[in-house]
């Protein structure tokens, strides 16, 4: 079989441009650190290497959903401690109105104290998490949860709140299989039943404005009694909080660990073992230089000096 000159040309370009091709391609490797530069190179791989970075993409985007829940909560947490230290401080006030040698004026002066602790409550009642939305107005972010009004007691007009919000919980995906409340509607946190931490001041303050001690005794128990109740209610929404936050951290703990797993698993699959790219790089080197000073001794031709 007689092989023409133009057969021996094809033939020995082809193989000189296979051989370039390879060598670029493990330059390409080398420069970008990757074993795997398109699906075909390797395509298990390669299918595996894209469902470990979508699992990795789905577990950063937990945590940052989880900085997001931490947030809102440690915000509801700094709040309630504030009502935790202001209904304390009611409280004093109000075993200190049960001194039966206050004046009326004097009892009048509590009065107004416990004035400004109404306004204050109202304030947080009202607050705003770091987004802006109202932290207690259930899923009405944008309505401030509680107005003030004034409601007939009896025969007296007292102050009080009245709610604005709902009973919605502001749900955040936390983790693959946790979606966790970030919020808490204001009636569950400030009332207890009919009976709001909100009309128990009106009511007392209105108490307190009244000369003489006629039902000082039966009112103050009832404040009493029912600053407690709001007491306990307040503390057991934090103790809820906190315990979502503690479940927050356990849960960071085990997304960055799944992170280092999943780059791992992407390193196996796709990192370059640069030692072995770099051996390879100088075996093809040299076989393209034998290659080409082969072909021109071969083809006798001239011009393959210059390649």
């Amino acid at each position: 079989m007689r092989i023409s000159t133009q057969t021996l040309f094809e033939s020995g370009a082809a193989q000189l441009g296979e051989l370039q091709s390879g060598l670029v391609r493990t330059q390409e490797q080398i420069a970008s650190g990757r074993r795997i530069l398109t699906p075909s190179d390797d395509p298990v791989a390669a299918a595996r290497a894209l469902e470990v970075s979508q699992s990795q993409s789905l577990n950063t985007q937990y945590g940052v959903n989880r900085q997001y829940a931490k947030s809102s909560l440690s915000a509801v947490e700094g709040t309630l401690s504030s009502v935790t230290t202001l209904l304390q401080d009611v409280k004093t006030t109000v075993v200190a109105a049960g001194n039966g040698a206050l004046s009326d004026t004097e009892r009048g002066f509590m009065a107004t104290e416990l004035r400004g602790r109404f306004e204050e409550l109202l304030g947080l009642a009202n607050s705003r998490d770091p987004t802006g939305n109202y932290m207690f107005s259930g899923f009405q972010t944008t309505t401030a949860p509680f107005e003030e009004t004034a409601i007939v007691v009896g025969t007296a007009t007292i102050a009080s709140a009245a709610y604005q919000g709902d009973q919605g919980q502001r749900l955040m995906q936390v983790d693959a299989t946790r979606q966790m409340a970030v919020s808490s509607p204001g009636q569950t946190v400030f009332q207890d039943g009919d009976q709001g931490i909100f009309q128990t001041l009106g009511a007392l303050i209105g108490q307190l404005e009244t000369p003489g001690t006629a039902g000082l005794t039966d009112a103050l128990a009832t404040a009493n009694g029912n600053v407690d109740l709001a007491l306990d209610n307040v503390l057991t929404v934090r103790a809820s909080v906190g315990s979502r936050l503690q479940e927050l951290d356990a849960l960071d703990y085990a997304g960055e660990d799944r992170h280092v797993q999943y780059s791992q698993i992407l390193s196996d699959l796709q990192d370059l073992d640069y030692n072995e790219a770099l051996t390879r790089l100088s075996q093809q080197e040299i076989t393209l230089e034998a290659a080409q000073r082969s072909f021109v001794t071969v083809s006798g031709l001239s011009l393959f000096n210059f390649l």
